[in-house]
């Protein structure tokens, strides 16, 4: 083969190679879900986030504050029951971060290799009880909860509010029966505010959440099913830098602020 013949062949080589740093330098400025990464490091694109539904109100607010403070971002909330979101994100689910009601379920993220790191506890939360408002049925202890007559719901033992309100339970010695075990903690907090039932074992932010449509009893037992909430970014998140960022508001005064706003007992 000639020389001439030759260099074609070496041109159209160092052409693959142009193209594949040209894939390469693409792959690198793109989160994969047509959000880019932004060339000052500054938070850009769309994160979705997992959280627990007691989360919620003060968790929206929080992406409120996100998408203001940084212009171009958006972030997307799905709320549920701890236990199921874990399962979704060891399922394969696209996520960015984690934030789970119970070191427990958040186990299961980690067991399985799916989180970047040790997931670090934001919050705590309290039980209380619901009641409807005005307080009909003059519920003053977990103690009442027993009487006979009285419809009383629970969290499933599954998920976080429900593992919490057995705690609470085996604490004063007392068995209680629902007559409902929901998915998660504003499933069973909706059944007090439609007045499908007298009363409901959850957390202290969802009935301040709830307003006037139920009312909070304290009750000395709570004491012993305190939950630590944690939080943390996802192995396969598409946009880690602009996770991290809502990750650090969350944790941030600002955030703590928020969260202790919405009844949360902050670090």
């Amino acid at each position: 083969m000639t020389r001439s013949e030759r260099r074609p062949r070496r041109t159209l080589q160092m052409t693959g190679v142009g193209a594949a740093a040209l894939l390469t330098l693409g792959a690198c400025s793109s989160d994969g879900s047509g959000s880019s990464a932004s060339a000052s490091g500054k938070p850009s694109g769309e994160v979705t986030v997992f959280a627990a539904a007691s989360l919620k109100e003060s968790f929206e607010e929080l992406g409120r504050t996100f998408e203001r403070d940084h212009p171009g971002t958006k972030v997307t909330f799905s709320f549920g029951g701890s236990d199921a979101l874990a399962a979704s994100i060891t399922g394969g689910a696209p996520a960015d971060v984690f934030a789970s009601a119970s070191p427990k379920t958040m186990k299961i993220v980690t067991d399985a290799g799916d989180d970047s790191g040790a997931p670090a506890t934001f919050v705590r939360n309290q039980l209380q009880i619901a009641t409807l408002p005005g307080n009909p049925h003059k519920i003053a202890s977990l103690k009442d909860l027993t009487g006979s007559g009285l419809k009383v719901v629970l969290c499933d033992r599954t998920v976080p509010c429900g593992a919490a309100a057995q705690k609470a339970l085996d604490a004063g010695r007392l068995k209680l029966t629902p007559v409902s075990w929901e998915q998660d903690v504003k499933s069973a907090l909706s059944k007090v505010a439609l007045k499908e039932a007298d009363a409901a074992l959850v957390y202290r932010t969802d009935v301040k959440a709830a307003g006037a449509k139920v009312e909070g009893v304290d009750f000395p037992e709570s004491a012993d099913a305190v939950n630590d909430y944690p939080i943390t970014l996802l192995k396969r998140s598409r946009n880690p830098g602009t996770a991290k960022a809502f990750i650090e508001l969350v944790k941030s005064p600002q955030g703590q602020r928020v969260l202790s706003e919405s009844g949360f007992l902050t670090r």
